[in-house]
């Protein structure tokens, strides 16, 4: 069996926040292109908690399709409580669905 990933990484959809996390989703690391420390600073933080949470649904579900592969019986992985495909990918567009993404405005610094 291949030695599970001790981090895993999320990013915004624009690409302009990165996270790297444990499995639990505790950030490691933190990567965040200059314009966006320009914003509300109370926006930047909420965005690096939902990216903490979304690496570490698809973590918790690398867990899960790595302890399927082991050979553990579907009812012992449900009791688990890892997230399944479904579930994550649920989060996903939903979340990607209410996140507000667009530019406060479209004017910029010249």
């Amino acid at each position: 069996m291949d030695e599970f990933p001790t981090e895993f990484t999320a990013a915004s959809l624009t690409g302009a926040i990165e996270v790297r996390t444990t499995e639990r989703g505790l950030p490691v690391g933190i990567t965040i292109a200059a314009d966006q420390l320009r914003g509300d600073p109370g926006a930047l933080a909420a965005e690096v908690l939902r990216l903490c949470q979304k690496s570490a649904n698809r973590a918790g579900l690398a867990r899960r399709n790595q302890l399927a592969e082991a050979g553990f019986d579907p009812g012992l992985l449900a009791a688990t409580g890892l997230p399944t495909e479904a579930e994550v990918a649920a989060a996903e567009i939903v979340e990607e669905q209410e996140y507000d993404t667009e530019p406060e405005s479209w004017l910029r610094s010249v």
